[in-house]
């Protein structure tokens, strides 16, 4: 079987505002330089809005096997903790590992570790925005309660021997059948039971109501889905929402009018609020 490749972008002068740029044209995931996207299209289309809008860039259009990507990621990529918890991939999982100055989080005695094996179809916690999302779930209650993961921001609430984050059932959606793929993966690493996966476009597909939403999306997609996403929490329900960047906040939370800002975060640009529907 033909091995996969992945359309990309190699652009050496990017910065983040050509990041936030290509986050609209469905951008997978980035690897120093180089800026993976879910299709050929896709891909073509971020480089000639790239050039209108950027003219002294140069957007090299590549092909790149998976295990290219694979094989550099196993060789970068580390444990990291966020607050009480540690996304680890298979070949550094702690034994232990003591909390960094910038932790947030209560302190238990033993972190919570969930097994994340890195693809590109699943991240694994070291954007700010995925960062930002596990710190906001840790300050909600989420024993007992029902949880929507939208495209996949939030494995804080998969798991906890404590009880302390251990949501009573999560629903994770996403229009990509590769991120359902390489969830189910994680979910089996986890040995996690309480888990459901669907290929679900989250603006058309029934979906009912839970006690939780978290949605770590672009601004723009943020915006075109609001009155969505709003109507997947029950009243009184928390949105959990990342993606986006400060310059874009003001018009992200206009979007969602039926909810209160009960917390806001930020690292650099990136921003996460999390919202209780009224």
């Amino acid at each position: 079987m033909e091995n996969r490749t992945w359309p990309a972008l190699d652009i050496q002068q990017a910065d983040d505002l050509v990041l936030a740029f290509l986050i609209d044209f469905n951008l997978a995931a980035t690897d120093e330089s180089r800026f993976f996207f879910h299709s050929h299209d896709d891909r073509d289309r971020a480089a000639t809005a790239l050039r209108a809008s950027f003219p002294g860039i140069d957007a090299c259009p590549v092909d790149v096997p998976d295990e290219d990507w694979a094989a550099r990621s196993q060789a970068a990529l580390r444990a990291i903790r966020i607050g009480d918890l540690i996304v680890a991939p298979p070949w550094d999982v702690p034994g232990r590992l003591k909390p960094a100055p910038t932790d947030v989080g209560a302190g238990f005695s033993q972190p919570i570790v969930i097994i994340i094996q890195p693809s590109m179809g699943f991240g694994t916690g070291h954007h700010a925005t995925t960062r930002l999302c596990l710190a906001a779930l840790q300050q909600l209650d989420l024993q007992g309660r029902s949880v929507i993961d939208v495209r996949h921001a939030a494995p804080a609430c998969w798991r906890s021997p404590r009880g302390a984050l251990g949501a009573s059932g999560v629903l994770g959606i996403d229009d990509d059948a590769d991120a359902i793929t390489a969830a189910e993966e994680n979910v089996a690493l986890n040995h996690e039971s309480r888990i459901a996966l669907e290929i679900a476009d989250l603006r058309a597909s029934k979906i009912g109501q839970f006690d939780v939403v978290t949605a770590n999306l672009t601004g723009g997609l943020l915006i075109a889905s609001a009155d969505r996403l709003t109507s997947f929490a029950v009243p009184g329900g928390r949105l959990v929402l990342s993606g986006f960047m400060d310059h874009e906040e003001h018009d992200v939370l206009a979007a969602f009018a039926n909810g209160a800002v009960e917390a806001r975060t930020q690292e650099d640009e990136w921003v996460c609020a999390v919202l209780r529907r009224q």
